[in-house]
């Protein structure tokens, strides 16, 4: 049944997209995609025609939904139906309504993924967010995940775009990959749409965001983004604001449009917590290079009362597994974290090796079970602390944020995984 509805729904995809050409902008990396997705979206929805990726529809399965607009049947035929139906009336009848751009993400969880995709929905913009550590079981080697990643760009016609990450030294040589025109993004002074003077503003009771500026050929503008303090929604935004460039949008345009940004949830957000305390919630994924980042925020924000790491398994690293969780545990030190929560038994090397970094062992605490971590925390923090929460997706590491949250009752809104 799976490879008869995937066969449906890529005829239907390639037939769509053959039919109304609409202007497929493609993002791909090991992290970010969604946060780009949305902060894209922001900036040019108000200018054009578009639709971006239904969630985070990335797959095989996801993308050739979003091309027809639909969500998933799941394991109704009667919602399969429906959805072949759709896909067959834009295919013989013509609907004004459809967009001419499409943002879609494009996931690589195993080798030849990005083939699939491209074949359905080749690209005219392709962005690579960021590489790093992630589905190595599947890919072996971070050679491999490369090779497939950068599939990307290679497919660009030359009046295309390739939208690379600068700071990444991986991407970074990328650049002779592609035939297209490059656009390079980041906080290097080589890159063309640059990021400078960031300012982390917060306050406990008043959750501020990110101060920053982005400049491009001499022009420069100022960029606030509301309720976050981590890279990933800065990055979102220097993407955004090359795409917005490439649509001939100047500055001022992507700056008041970028001031409605709503990171996606549990992207390094930042949530009230529960006597007085804040709380930094990057729970929807963890890699090796995202949890170092947020370990390096969590040190850098300015606060009253003592700073906790509350660290989740992170998966699909294969045989790097320990090596990676290891490296965490050194981090946390060098990062001058008060105190150490890991939960699972991967993230157990953290905490080991935190302690043999110089971690003082009353300081350290490992949890196998979710909800006794909820209560453990509940009752040890106190008022003023400054809490990261962060662990891969099937750890479900929101629970955690969800009970210790000021305001659970909007946990739908504020928390990934909710319905």
């Amino acid at each position: 049944m799976k490879f008869f509805i995937l066969n449906i729904l890529k005829i239907l995809a390639k037939g769509v997209i053959k039919k109304y050409n609409p202007e497929i902008i493609g993002i791909t990396g090991s992290f970010g995609k969604t946060s780009a997705k949305e902060a894209i979206f922001c900036v040019l929805k108000n200018q054009f025609k578009i639709r971006k990726s239904i969630h985070s529809y990335n797959n095989e399965f996801g993308l050739p939904l979003t091309i027809l607009g639909c969500n998933s049947g799941k394991k109704s035929p009667f919602k399969w139906l429906f959805i072949f139906i759709k896909g067959l009336k834009l295919i013989f009848f013509k609907d004004k309504n459809y967009p001419k751009i499409l943002i879609l993400e494009m996931g690589a969880d195993k080798p030849n993924d990005i083939d699939y995709l491209i074949k359905i929905a080749p690209c005219k913009i392709a962005i690579i967010t960021d590489i790093g550590a992630t589905h190595l079981e599947t890919f072996v080697s971070l050679e491999n995940l490369i090779k497939e990643k950068q599939k990307i760009i290679e497919h660009l016609p030359c009046n295309g775009w390739a939208i690379l990450n600068k700071d990444n030294k991986i991407i970074k040589k990328m650049e002779k990959k592609t035939k297209a025109n490059v656009l390079s993004f980041g906080f290097s002074q080589e890159a063309e749409v640059k990021a400078s003077e960031l300012i982390l503003d917060y306050e406990l009771n008043n959750i501020k965001g990110i101060n920053f500026k982005i400049s491009n050929q001499g022009n420069v503008v100022p960029i606030f983004l509301t309720g976050v303090v981590g890279e990933v929604s800065i990055y979102a935004a220097l993407i955004a604001a090359a795409i917005g460039i490439i649509y001939k949008m100047n500055l001022i345009e992507i700056s008041e449009a970028l001031r409605k940004y709503k990171s996606p949830p549990g992207r390094m957000n930042l949530i009230k917590g529960i006597k007085e305390t804040l709380l930094i919630d990057g729970t929807y994924n963890a890699s090796p290079r995202t949890v170092e980042a947020s370990l390096e925020i969590l040190s850098k924000l300015p606060c009253d009362g003592q700073k906790w790491a509350i660290l989740g398994d992170m998966l699909e690293l294969g045989k790097f597994t320990e090596e990676e969780h290891k490296k965490i545990g050194k981090k946390t030190v060098d990062c001058k974290i008060d105190f150490l929560i890991t939960f699972g038994e991967r993230a157990k090397e953290i905490a080991f090796n935190a302690e043999k970094n110089g971690m003082s062992k009353d300081k350290i605490f490992s949890f196998d079970h979710i909800n006794e971590l909820g209560l453990f925390i509940q009752n040890r923090m106190k008022q003023k602390d400054l809490i990261l929460i962060k662990g891969s997706r099937v750890m479900g590491m929101e629970k955690i944020v969800k009970e210790i949250m000021a305001e659970p009752l909007r946990a739908k809104k504020l928390l990934v995984r909710q319905d």
